[in-house]
């Protein structure tokens, strides 16, 4: 890297899962949307080819209107050449196939047990961990060697193992998970202020937020507009609000195809039980709780108002048209077209490099922000991200309502990160068995978690199944 005119320019970006029809697209239009950095992103993945469709349309966002940097891509087929040297290095990967999401999220689907996701928690999320444990140590061990004192921003679910593998095999490793779930929660408490106020066009940014627990069943113990405590006004909402809320063009019953529409009914449902605000969506948070209260059956998902996302519609109609869009933007049939994401990777790199400073929720372990649970655990409260450093924002207990639900999360993650190293598949199972949506009774468990693992086998090959 070296500066000119307050500009830093020679960046090194390693990209691992670079071959993205989806995501890497927005990536691509938030760099160039940065005035101030400028480099180059080195793009890996093991589909080569993938990669290197997304070469020529990254290249392609430098000419785009409004394009405030230029980024140079380079498809590499080799990891070692996408990260050496590399400043920084982004990881969102697909740990598998879509014929292995789907064993994950629909086999459980035969002994009664749905789950709106599958990716994080539940039988689906932790099949999807020992398969994805084994891709992170080799990423960790590629990054000790090639850029030790490289940043690591993971986008991968399970986002808590992930982060927890790279810790594990690389103590001095300079990583933190991102994810987005919060920041619509922050969304929906603009809107209430807005509502309540009549202000309007409030970012959620300005929304300050004091986020603790754990990925995806995160809560937040303050929420403020200025210096005004939004609790009282998201109280007052909720009680209100026990049926649901649809925003605006959003017709009562169009969640149900809308495989990622929800009518916020689970997360205002949890407050009136619990007092304080679950800051995920509707989707993530249902599998965090006894897999009879919100996902006991199609119907009862239907009843609360979000959605059951099928693989089959990932499989086909999602990824058919990504790649139909693909096609399009390489052979300039359509045009690459700057769309902020909202995401904040960018200005966590722009952070890093000193030149803002930002306060934001990311996934670390716990070194003490949030005193009641086990140091070590990888957790998810705000950072200061400044100049080179990364400091955890004390966050304070888990309150005492909720401990008993994120306690059994955060060591169920504990107890699955050790058992996936030790390849220890009997404890692995017993993690499985406990899960609070796994409600079949241990002899039906012990048959799903066989038949989801032979499912699996092709990437289960360093345990002994």
């Amino acid at each position: 890297m070296n500066y000119v005119n307050d500009k830093i320019e020679n960046i090194k970006i390693a990209y691992i899962g670079g071959g993205s029809r989806s995501w890497a697209w927005g990536l691509m239009s938030d760099l160039v949307s940065a005035d101030d950095i400028s480099g180059d992103v080195y793009l890996y993945d093991i589909d080569y080819e993938a990669a290197k469709h997304n070469e020529i349309i990254g290249n392609k966002f430098n000419k785009a209107e409004g394009a405030k940097s230029e980024w140079t891509y380079y498809a590499v087929e080799t990891i070692d050449k996408a990260l050496c040297g590399a400043d920084f290095v982004i990881i969102s990967i697909l740990p598998g196939t879509f014929d292995e999401m789907e064993s994950d999220v629909h086999t459980p689907e035969k002994y009664g047990i749905y789950q709106s996701v599958g990716d994080t928690t539940g039988p689906g999320g932790i099949v999807r961990a020992m398969r994805t444990v084994p891709m992170y140590e080799e990423i960790a061990e590629n990054i000790k060697k090639y850029c030790p004192d490289a940043w690591v921003i993971n986008y991968t679910n399970p986002m808590t193992i992930c982060v927890k593998t790279l810790y594990r095999v690389f103590p001095e490793i300079k990583a933190f998970g991102c994810c987005h779930e919060i920041f619509g929660t922050q969304k929906f408490l603009a809107k209430i202020v807005e509502q309540k106020l009549g202000i309007e066009n409030i970012e959620r940014e300005e929304i300050k937020v004091n986020p603790v627990s754990v990925n995806h069943f995160t809560w937040l113990t303050e929420a403020k507009y200025r210096n005004i405590d939004l609790y009282p006004y998201y109280a007052e909402f909720c009680a209100k609000h026990k049926d649901g809320y649809l925003e605006e063009g959003f017709e009562d019953g169009g969640w149900l195809n809308r495989f990622f529409e929800e009518a916020k009914k689970v997360k205002m449902d949890l407050f009136n039980k619990f007092g304080v605000i679950a800051a995920a969506g509707d989707r993530h948070l249902a599998e965090f709780c006894e897999g009879k209260w919100y996902l006991e059956s199609p119907e009862r998902v239907n009843e609360m108002c979000f959605g059951l996302t099928p693989v089959s519609w990932r499989k086909n109609s999602f990824m058919k048209s990504r790649l139909e869009r693909s096609e399009r933007l390489r052979n300039g049939e359509e045009e690459v077209k700057i769309e902020l994401t909202g995401e904040e990777g960018v200005n966590q790199i722009r952070a890093l490099l000193g030149l803002n400073e930002l306060v934001t929720n990311i996934n670390i372990p716990n070194l003490g922000q949030i005193p009641n649970l086990p140091i070590g655990a990888v957790v998810e409260t705000n950072a200061i991200l400044r100049s080179n450093s990364m400091t955890p924002v004390f966050a304070g207990e888990i309150p005492k309502s909720i401990y008993p639900l994120v306690a059994r999360a955060c060591g169920e993650q504990e107890m699955l990160s050790e058992a996936i190293a030790q390849r220890d598949v009997e404890k692995i199972f017993m993690v499985f068995a406990n899960d609070p949506l796994v409600t079949c009774g241990i002899e039906k468990a012990r048959e799903m978690f066989d038949e989801m693992c032979e499912n699996t086998k092709e990437y289960l090959s360093s345990y002994n199944l």
